[in-house]
């Protein structure tokens, strides 16, 4: 039963809770959302680490944010798990005793008129709309979304349509916070419909490094698991294919001894497995080798499900299994070791299944993290990831800075053997005064760079699509009716852009095709790949446009040939059986986005840094003193 409800008063002065012992970081938040809604915006998110005290923040931003009207005092917020639900509840009852707050999940149904009502997000669209409807947006001064990363998704998009939200939010009193660890989408798509601003970041890295999250210590394993045919959807592994995968008794045995051999001192472990499957049998493989390990899943009896988590925290056992339970939200401090025994794609679930053990807790140095690496060439993501190092790098018992480390060494020496085209421009780039070493790829004619492949094995990596890139910014995706879509670099963002074919009766002697239109305009190239493969599998034929479509594997058409053949000499004539139609219909997209001008281009490049090169030899070898004879061409006497 809620408690009973009557008329509310809007509160004269805002409330700030003088208990409150803020570390710096939690009042730089409050305050960057302060000054925001002071300029007027309406619709932010802040960014904040796992461990950060997000529930506390934004339960200490209520009193914070005075009523924009008399009427507008009432606060909604909106949780997707129960455990979120009840702990934003919870919290808020402890700092505002005197308001009364309601819950609207599942059974309990809140009034409407409280003044802070915390409510599942899956309860409040429930009902035809008539448990949403009781909620008058004009008494409403702020809608909170905890892990908001979510807010995409159209259950939380109708709510911010009922709040006035949407189309124009500077109309409705209501003010928008969404607060999460992981501000991005799998799938690439922004959250720009629902978030206009991030006013405030901190990561974990930070929050580590400042002391105000434990220390971790990360660990690879490879664990033989084969994932090369596990389908991905939506941005990560698809369960029931991941499951298959790594569920066998070889895979859970080196997690078990892994943990054995690195972690058997630890008080308090959390695994995350893939599957309800995967739970049981590593569960059965932990006790098969006599550790007290114990399981939860989504169902598992509440009640036993609390005495278990309760029994944990107690450190009654070492060792607690869980699948898709522990993701979000949970607040288990005494965890000090993490197996990652659920191979992902996604950085945000890498990011969110860390954070579990990242908070501080007395007698706890720090956390291990045991990431298990399954064997796959493409699109997997595990903990060096996250410091900029390739996903198949082992780490064996290595610190956030140690990792940090390893990554600016493993960058310095690319920079000394990569051979991918490349100019270092400082401020005020000129040829003239180039420093540092210049490479290139040697291609002897446009040929060699038309079949070169190298460029394509990120971008493939990370998706299913026969994308072919043109230079060192740009990837193009064609389609068999001429659209096509491109994927290029523009100052520090990645765009993705759709040019679309026109009808015959349509063209009127003009350009074939229209106008091209931004898809997607994102800071990271993972999350523009995602954006653009999201809207391909709309557009565009996926047996067309798949890097593994059986057509690719048969010979060129002859059409394919004639077309290449004209940019070929006698002798290097091609014929059907020696190209393939997928690798032809590539080299032809790189011909038609302008190949040809980028090897005159690098052709032109290489032979200025040539010149500049031996204009700083001859300069370095007229400073330099050395014994023996000096050149005569020098003018000067030799030294001795």
């Amino acid at each position: 039963m809620q408690p009973a409800v009557g008329p509310a008063k809007a509160s004269p002065t805002v409330i700030r809770d003088l208990r409150f012992d803020a570390r710096p970081y939690q009042e730089e938040s409050i305050q960057a959302v302060l000054d925001y809604l002071s300029k007027g915006e309406r619709r932010l998110g802040l960014s904040l680490a796992t461990g950060s005290g997000k529930t506390v923040i934004f339960s200490h931003l209520i009193g914070r944010i005075s009523p924009p009207t008399k009427a507008a005092y009432q606060t909604l917020i909106l949780a997707h798990r129960s455990e979120l639900v009840e702990q934003a509840a919870r919290h808020c009852r402890d700092l505002y005793p005197g308001q009364v707050v309601e819950i609207e999940r599942a059974e309990r149904h809140a009034s409407g008129l409280a003044d802070i009502t915390v409510a599942s997000i899956q309860s409040l669209l429930s009902g035809n709309g008539e448990r949403l409807r009781k909620y008058d947006p004009s008494r409403f001064k702020l809608l909170l979304v905890d892990e908001a990363h979510h807010i995409a998704a159209k259950s939380y998009l109708d709510v911010l349509q009922h709040f006035g939200l949407l189309e124009n939010p500077l109309k409705t009193p209501t003010a928008l916070v969404g607060v999460s660890a992981t501000f991005s989408r799998a799938d690439g798509i922004s959250l720009g419909r629902a978030i206009d601003h991030i006013v405030y970041h901190k990561d974990y890295l930070d929050m580590i490094e400042d002391d105000w999250l434990a220390s971790v210590i990360f660990t690879t394993v490879q664990s033989g698991a084969n994932l090369s045919k596990v389908k991905s959807a939506r941005g990560d592994f698809q369960t029931g294919s991941l499951s298959k995968a790594v569920n066998n008794d070889e895979t859970n045995a080196i997690t078990v001894r892994a943990w054995m051999a690195k972690a058997s001192s630890r008080k308090s472990t959390l695994v995350f497995c893939v599957d309800l499957a995967h739970v049981t049998s590593l569960t059965a493989m932990f006790r098969h080798h006599g550790i007290n390990a114990q399981f939860v899943t989504g169902d598992t009896p509440s009640k036993l499900r609390k005495e278990r988590l309760d029994s944990f925290k107690r450190g009654e056992y070492p060792v607690l299994l869980n699948c898709g339970i522990f993701t979000e939200g949970t607040d288990i401090p005494n965890i000090d070791c993490i197996v990652l025994a659920r191979p992902t794609q996604s950085r945000n679930l890498l990011v969110q299944m860390i954070g579990r053990g990242l908070r501080k807790h007395k007698g706890k140095k720090d956390c291990h993290i045991i990431d298990m690496v399954a064997s796959l060439e493409t699109g997997i993501v595990t903990t060096p990831t996250l410091f900029g190092l390739d996903p198949r790098e082992i780490v064996n018992d290595a610190d956030a800075k140690g990792l940090r480390s390893l990554k600016e060494r493993k960058e310095s020496e690319k920079a000394r053997q990569d051979h991918a085209v490349s100019l270092t421009r400082p401020a005020g780039f000129s040829l003239e005064n180039i420093q540092g070493d210049v490479t290139f790829t040697d291609y002897e004619d446009v040929n060699d760079l038309i079949e070169d492949t190298s460029g394509e094995r990120h971008i493939r990596a990370l998706s299913p699509f026969a994308w072919v890139q043109i230079d060192d910014t740009r990837c193009v995706l064609t389609s068999n009716n001429g659209d096509s879509l491109q994927l290029k670099k523009v100052e520090q963002k990645y765009q993705v852009w759709f040019t679309q074919t026109l009808p015959p009766e349509a063209r009127g002697g003009k350009s074939p095709f229209m106008r091209p239109r931004l898809i997607s305009s994102v800071t990271s190239f993972e999350h523009a790949v995602r954006a653009a493969d999201t809207f391909a599998k709309e557009k565009m034929p996926f047996q067309i446009i798949s890097k593994n479509a059986a057509w690719r594997r048969g010979p060129a058409s002859d059409g394919q040939i004639a077309y290449l053949n004209k940019f070929r000499g006698e002798e290097e004539r091609l014929t059907p059986e020696k190209v393939a139609k997928g690798k032809a219909g590539d080299w032809i997209t790189k011909i038609k986005h302008g190949a040809r001008g980028r090897f005159n281009k690098i052709l032109g490049q290489k032979r200025k840094a040539e010149k500049v090169t031996k204009r700083q030899s001859v300069a370095e070898a007229m400073q330099t003193v050395r014994v023996g004879p000096v050149a005569k061409s020098m003018g000067r006497k030799d030294v001795v």
